[in-house]
């Protein structure tokens, strides 16, 4: 319950901001690790290795998302897994709306800094991202 909580009162705060939404998307170019997932039913899900990253390049309107694995010699390997998405601002907010042949669904950008993005989907689950450092051996 506490989490809940917690989470009401991140929404409540972050939704209070007059930061103008546009701004969020110039921190979204670039690699981001998963660092947790709250449930719409206020489960949380935290990840403490991530095997795949998510690489995001934006020109213009239109995104690409992409699944990269980071290697020992600090490149990628490019997974098949790709979506493209367009960007649209609705009621003060930033939207991705992403369609394959299978699927139509859009993503609400919560809140972006230059190391930390959260995303609500349409389910109301919501993730946190971390920016991707590279392994330091």
């Amino acid at each position: 319950m506490r989490r809940v909580l917690l989470y009401i009162l991140l929404l409540y705060i972050t939704s209070c901001t007059t930061t103008d939404p546009k701004e969020h998307i110039q921190y979204l170019d670039g690699y981001w690790e998963i660092k947790k997932v709250v449930l719409s039913d206020g489960n949380e899900k935290e990840y403490k290795f991530n095997q795949d990253i998510d690489f995001f390049e934006i020109k213009d309107s239109i995104g690409i998302r992409k699944k990269v694995r980071p290697k020992l010699d600090g490149s990628f390997t490019v997974t098949d897994n790709q979506e493209v998405f367009s960007i649209t601002i609705e009621n003060d907010s930033v939207r991705l709306h992403y369609k394959n042949s299978l699927a139509t669904w859009k993503e609400t950008i919560i809140s972006a800094k230059e190391n930390e993005i959260v995303f609500k989907n349409e389910t109301g689950n919501v993730y946190f991202y971390q920016r991707y450092q590279k392994l330091q051996l």
